[in-house]
């Protein structure tokens, strides 16, 4: 290993990793403790010197997170997604997370194959190659050949990963905190760091996702332009998965496509994520778009089944409830909705009307009209900060739902796949049936 790899992937245990975030908080720290200084002796900093502070703190949070791999940088992946969390600066630093992250040496990658399945790749796999096919937070993929000829990726595990989440997640939490940087109350950051832990942990066992992924496909086999990757069992383990190769193109490159096959494409997706949501209860909860390719016949390939959110009969009776009192403009069933989904708490506020719910309806129903609605041209996601900054005396009527926060992440991240897409379809028909099936 070179000496630069050595030192980018030398945080390997959780003291180690402790210090290189300690680090990095003391830096953030000071950053803001500056800015705060400047304001108590009569200078306040200006709105560019603001955002010139919060493009550094984004800029050192996602070097270290993104050199350290393992579950901080998967933290970070995920808050990019949560726009509203943090500042402007500090989200889009984030989101380069979602990109491909520096590989591991093929050397590490081939001692955990040993590790897990017993035999050197040389002798498992008629050829492997040596450089990742893709490599990300907690580990990376490498294409292969089997001795019967079939084409499978390999997704192989970093050394380490899970012996740290414990204390990653602790100190980057203590990190973000220290900082100022999380603009949310004890309650909201135990259900959030509390979900990703659970998530994280069974994301970690490529045993689990396996079986997510035979889950899925047998649940979208009525539907060939549904692509779910076959998993290879004999060289499968904790950390070690084998699936067939099924390619398709990056969103980033479909320039080429038609219109209609774009529209096609988005209202696949959509259908596929609510058949999961209402009638599976079960869902693909990473929106990133590297997890979906596509293909000019309008079929969607879905990768990476180890984030998956099992969802309580309750709670998906809850979103039914919500989307058609929503649809049908009834605000105090919406009310009631929230309260059983458990994002609305009533000791503040015992009933919420009309004002607040109906521009939020409005807004979130706007893509679900009878009329074809334009995703690549769509304002939404500014239109719900300007509402949210108009509806702060209503804050502390609503909470974080570890039922519903993973949920909501695949549903968010959809809109930006959509967007990216360029979708212009009319939804509202699709919409009323998978609520109106719902059980």
């Amino acid at each position: 290993m070179s000496d630069d790899n050595k030192k980018k992937f030398s945080a390997t245990t959780p003291a180690k990793r402790f210090f290189k975030l300690a680090g990095m908080t003391a830096g953030i720290a000071g950053n803001v403790a500056k800015n705060k200084m400047k304001s108590l002796v009569g200078t306040p900093a200006t709105p560019e010197e603001r955002s010139l502070m919060y493009t550094q703190i984004g800029a050192q949070l996602a070097t270290t997170l993104g050199e350290m791999k393992g579950a901080v940088m998967k933290v970070g992946q995920i808050a990019s997604q949560f726009k509203d969390v943090f500042p402007k600066e500090i989200a889009e630093a984030l989101a380069k997370l979602q990109k491909e992250s520096p590989p591991m040496p093929f050397g590490v990658i081939e001692r955990q194959i040993i590790a897990e399945l017993g035999k050197p790749p040389a002798e498992l796999f008629a050829s492997i190659d040596s450089k990742p096919f893709a490599a990300a937070s907690i580990g990376q993929v490498h294409r292969a050949v089997t001795h019967a000829g079939e084409q499978v990726v390999i997704k192989v595990q970093y050394p380490g990963v899970e012996d740290c989440v414990e204390s990653d997640l602790k100190h980057l939490r203590m990190a973000l905190k220290m900082a100022g940087l999380l603009k949310v109350d004890k309650d909201m950051l135990d259900a959030i760091f509390g979900e990703i832990r659970r998530s994280l942990m069974e994301e970690l066992n490529y045993v689990h996702e396996a079986e997510q992924a035979r889950l899925f496909a047998q649940f979208h086999a009525s539907d060939p332009k549904i692509i779910i990757p076959r998993v290879f069992d004999e060289f499968t383990a904790k950390r070690v998965l084998t699936m067939a190769f099924e390619p398709g193109d990056d969103i980033s490159k479909l320039q080429d496509y038609d219109q209609t096959v774009l529209n096609a494409l988005g209202e696949r997706l959509f259908d596929a994520i609510g058949q999961q949501i209402y009638n599976l209860h079960s869902v693909h909860c990473d929106p990133h778009p590297g997890n979906f390719a596509f293909r000019p016949d309008g079929s969607v390939v879905i990768y990476d089944f180890g984030c998956v959110k099992q969802i309580k009969p309750e709670i998906v009776e809850a979103f039914r409830k919500t989307t058609q009192a929503a649809l049908a403009q009834d605000y105090n069933a919406l009310d009631m909705a929230l309260i059983e989904m458990g994002v609305r708490n009533t000791d503040n506020m015992a009933c919420i009307g009309s004002d607040f719910y109906a521009p939020w309806a409005e807004l979130a129903m706007r893509p679900f009209s009878d009329t074809p609605y334009d995703f690549g041209h769509s304002s939404l996601h500014e239109e719900f900060v300007a509402r949210a900054r108009k509806s702060l005396k209503y804050w502390d009527a609503f909470q974080a739902s570890a039922d519903t926060m993973l949920v909501n992440r695949a549903i968010g991240g959809h809109y930006w796949t959509m967007k990216q897409l360029g979708v212009i379809s009319a939804f509202r028909p699709a919409l009323m049936s998978l609520t109106r099936h719902a059980a």
